[in-house]
């Protein structure tokens, strides 16, 4: 239980961190905060994800059935890592890059979260990395509609 505390309060701390940096920022975009910092938050957390789920797939008896599993969460993980960087920066903050990356982000996130549904039933990891897909879909069409 210590374990998941501790983990919750560093993601909270993190959370912290994101929220202190955007309203601290000497040149804030005109962007919902809210939404931002949501996003930022689930971009970064579902590439962890990814990268962790890739990893579980090459564990499994027969990996070589995971390749397209393994690839698109190393490709959502990219995206999603590149996103929340992007959208962190708001020194001369450029909506046309933003909506590009969001609407690229919400595409991998889809096709990720829909492959890992297909093995979620038999492998929990591909349960716990679509749910941070969707998440992160959800989250990143959220600042789409806030823009």
């Amino acid at each position: 239980m210590a374990r998941v505390e501790q983990q919750t309060s560093s993601g909270q701390r993190f959370l912290e961190h994101v929220q202190q940096m955007l309203r601290t920022h000497p040149s804030p975009s005109s962007v919902n905060r809210e939404a931002l910092l949501e996003c930022i938050q689930a971009c970064l957390d579902c590439a962890q994800s990814c990268i962790s789920c890739a990893d579980a797939c090459l564990g499994e008896k027969e990996p070589s059935r995971m390749v397209r599993c393994i690839r698109l969460n190393l490709d959502c993980a990219n995206i999603c890592e590149a996103t929340g960087k992007i959208l962190s920066r708001q020194t001369a903050f450029e909506p046309a890059m933003a909506q590009a990356i969001l609407q690229a982000c919400v595409a991998a996130c889809r096709l990720c979260g829909d492959e890992c549904e297909r093995h979620a039933q038999a492998m929990e990891h591909c349960q716990v990395c679509a749910e941070a897909c969707r998440r992160c879909e959800q989250a990143c069409q959220r600042l789409l509609a806030a823009a």
